[in-house]
């Protein structure tokens, strides 16, 4: 739903717009394995359950401009927003993204306030990705950021910096603060754009894990090679010096998505991922892996409504799946039934 009116003043003719949009959903998933204990044979976010109904998350966003100036105000209710925002709580858990912009110029936007990341190919809405399970890149952030930032933009490229707080923090003590930027083009016709991410910090002190260097670039590619087929492709690599255990860790990972349209009420997405933290060894994962992970997504499409059948296989150098025996396994494959609308 969206509106436009006019305010007159004696020097200028303002316009003043608004816009509401949103989205609901909800899946059911089952792990062939069965596992008896969450988190289910699931690492990434927002699909932690096993043989059970599960909503999401219901979301609202509302946008207003007048002349120079706007905000953003996006509010999300459910398991999938208390994990976007996970060091938040209560009522702050709510808001996934609330900022304001001024644009002195229509090549250049100041931007204040948190805001969902710049770093990877897929999007906390589930409005937003063809996939419905969460890519290990994704998972691993930054979800999102809160600070400030400068867009320049010309012609089809464009130059992001920013300062922010630690990632993924709405408020924090922490006198470190997190470098952020982006460097986008694409070609005149926009069929291929590129956008080469970055983000990190130096010095801290106190962090989680205790590193003094983080340091992740991040590229994301979209071609489209006809109206019915197009691709993208996702590649990040992160970093740090751990100050524990007095060495530098890193993980790393790529992704390649095939999208076919055979008509607009139907569509089908093909993930495939790579993810290696064997030099890392995140926490969910527990000693480091390197994982790939096949996810097939049918994309069915009535209106404003998404019905979205997937099948996912993961696969993994390490034990770190559970079957239903309790016994490990380094294998686990898994259905998932999703329902999304947005308006």
């Amino acid at each position: 739903m969206a509106s436009i009116s006019s305010i007159y003043s004696q020097d200028t003719l303002k316009v003043s717009s608004f816009k509401l949009s949103g989205s609901v959903d909800g899946y059911y998933r089952y792990n062939f394995n069965e596992p008896k204990s969450a988190p289910y044979n699931n690492y990434t976010s927002f699909t932690n359950s096993q043989n059970s109904f599960e909503l999401n998350m219901a979301s609202i966003k509302a946008e207003h401009s007048i002349g120079k100036v706007g905000f953003v105000a996006d509010l999300g209710f459910g398991r999938r927003a208390e994990e976007f925002s996970y060091n938040d709580s209560k009522t702050m858990q709510v808001i996934k993204q609330a900022y304001v912009t001024y644009s002195p110029s229509s090549h250049v936007k100041f931007t204040m306030g948190k805001w969902a990341t710049h770093v990877g190919y897929e999007l906390v809405d589930a409005a937003g990705n063809r996939n419905y399970s969460m890519s290990y890149m994704f998972t691993n952030g930054p979800f999102f950021h809160t600070g400030l930032r400068t867009d320049f933009t010309f012609g089809k490229s464009g130059f992001m910096i920013g300062v922010a707080n630690p990632t993924d923090y709405t408020t924090t003590t922490s006198t470190t603060k997190t470098l952020i930027a982006q460097f986008s083009t694409g070609t005149k016709d926009d069929k291929l754009k590129a956008y080469l991410n970055y983000q990190g910090y130096f010095g801290a002190k106190r962090m989680s894990p205790n590193a003094s260097r983080l340091n992740q670039f991040d590229l994301v590619v979209l071609g489209t090679i006809s109206p019915k087929f197009s691709v993208g492709y996702n590649g990040t690599i992160q970093t740090v010096k751990d100050e524990e255990a007095k060495q530098s860790k890193k993980w790393w990972g790529s992704a390649v998505y095939l999208n076919y349209d055979p008509t607009s009420a139907f569509g089908l997405t093909w993930r495939n991922e790579y993810f290696n933290d064997e030099k890392y060894g995140l926490k969910t994962i527990g000693g480091g892996a390197d994982i790939f992970a096949s996810t097939l997504s049918a994309n069915i499409k009535i209106d404003n409504f998404r019905i979205i059948p997937e099948f996912r296989i993961d696969n993994a150098s390490k034990s770190i799946f559970t079957k239903s025996n309790g016994n490990s396994s380094k294998g686990t494959a898994g259905f998932l039934l999703a329902a999304v609308y947005s308006f």
